[in-house]
């Protein structure tokens, strides 16, 4: 299989199970965003899937949790904790 690496935000250390990789036989994959960016055709491309995933509706954002704008506190406790998985959301 394939390992692909995504969406790196720091350049701090971080714990890669390279023994788990090994015996699975893993291949590793990462990718910068000016792969596709810098490549006018790529990101033709890549916007054309979006937006037509985003209109037959295959491609929906995960909601973790939806506040109103009065929680906006208690929405950014939410980020700082790391407990999401998907999109905060806060209503205006």
């Amino acid at each position: 299989g394939i390992l692909i690496e995504y969406g790196g935000l720091s350049i701090e250390p971080t714990p890669f199970p390279l023994f788990a990789v090994l015996a699975k036989t893993l291949t590793l994959r990462g990718y910068l965003v000016h792969e596709i960016t810098g490549d006018p055709a790529r990101l033709e491309a890549a916007k054309t899937f979006i937006l037509d995933g985003l209109m037959s509706g295959s491609l929906r954002p995960v909601i973790a949790k939806i506040f109103p704008f009065e929680q906006i506190v208690e929405a950014h406790r939410f980020l700082e904790s790391n407990e999401q998985f998907g999109k905060i959301v806060v209503t205006i």
